[in-house]
């Protein structure tokens, strides 16, 4: 029991925030670098220390308990104020430039926690994001135009990279009408170079289905409109799924996706400077992103109020 003047160990509240993301104490071991007894001894002492259950133990892995899920949210930002107040001191001894590239669909789940803590913690490095499509964030990574981005795989020209989660692209059409009955299916995508795009496409061709782009779009929020205007239907992460949409399946004679992975790349030559920062970033979005993506705990619809994520869908988390 914590009592008055007693403190936490802030090394247990991070070892709990990795395990809250990843869904896992194996993954969470995996990235904290210890053993999984390690891991497991340190979320039964903190819940010793508290008094609470802070997850349930399943077959896929752990979720968090109401009281699991009050911490998080405090831990988190306990966490963030004490990176911040050190870094304001040593900046961690990091600087340089890091130049990151991200998919756009991805960008706005990124940028609500992980690039501003990274930023809070690093106040000495220079960050300059871009978002992309995949394909293109291929090219600027050969180019040497960013030092690591996370890419969908089928981008042509890359190879490995370090397998951060598996999205779940899904068919998305308007919640109403039956689009997906036309002789002609009408498609929301994005521009050549996106995975998603060819997805569509390698499914339709190999089911012999006519299709057109009835809308092509670089913007994902755009795609997603016209989606819910009911003029097209697209493939976008189950994630994405609003109230105005639907998901369809074979049971609605649509061909299967296959799956895809999101991976982290690096550049083939990082400037000496910006090396030691450049892993920070790439350690701080192994923590967020391993096993479940950019998808945070508490759901989109609860953050957002706009009935996104899978509560308003009735979907399962990845990863849980």
């Amino acid at each position: 029991m914590i009592e008055g003047g007693a403190t936490l160990d802030l090394e247990l509240l991070r070892t709990f925030e990795v395990v809250a993301q990843c869904g896992s104490l194996a993954a969470a071991a995996e990235i904290r670098h210890r053993t999984l007894s390690a891991i497991s001894m340190q979320i039964k002492r903190l819940e010793t220390e508290l008094e609470s259950r802070l997850f349930e133990r399943g077959p896929r892995g752990v979720t968090l308990t109401p009281s699991g899920e009050l911490l998080q949210r405090e831990a988190r930002e306990l966490l963030r104020v004490h990176d911040t107040l050190v870094s304001r001191f040593n900046g961690e001894r990091l600087s340089g430039r890091v130049r990151l590239g991200i998919p756009e669909d991805y960008a706005r789940e990124l940028l609500d926690d992980t690039l501003p803590q990274f930023m809070a913690r690093y106040p000495g490095v220079l960050l300059d994001v871009t978002t992309d499509t995949s394909g293109r964030l291929a090219r600027a990574l050969k180019r040497q135009q960013v030092d690591l981005a996370i890419v969908l795989d089928g981008a042509e020209g890359l190879a490995h990279g370090e397998t951060l989660w598996h999205p779940e692209p899904v068919w998305a059409a308007p919640s109403y009408g039956a689009l997906h009955l036309d002789p002609v299916l009408p498609l929301a995508v994005h521009p050549v170079e996106c995975p998603y795009r060819q997805l569509a496409i390698d499914a339709l061709e190999t089911a012999h289905r006519p299709w057109r782009a009835l809308f092509t779009s670089t913007s994902i929020h755009a795609v997603e409109k016209a989606i819910e205007a009911g003029m097209a239907i697209g493939v976008i992460d189950r994630e994405r799924l609003t109230t105005a949409m639907r998901a369809l399946g074979e049971a609605d004679d649509m061909p299967a996706l296959r799956q895809c992975t999101a991976r982290l790349h690096f550049a083939r030559a990082i400037e000496a400077t910006s090396r030691s920062a450049v892993e920070a970033l790439a350690t701080l979005l192994r923590e967020r992103l391993h096993g479940r993506g950019p998808w945070q705990t508490d759901s989109l619809s609860e953050r957002h109020g706009n009935g996104r994520g899978a509560k308003a869908n009735g979907s399962r988390r990845p990863g849980q």
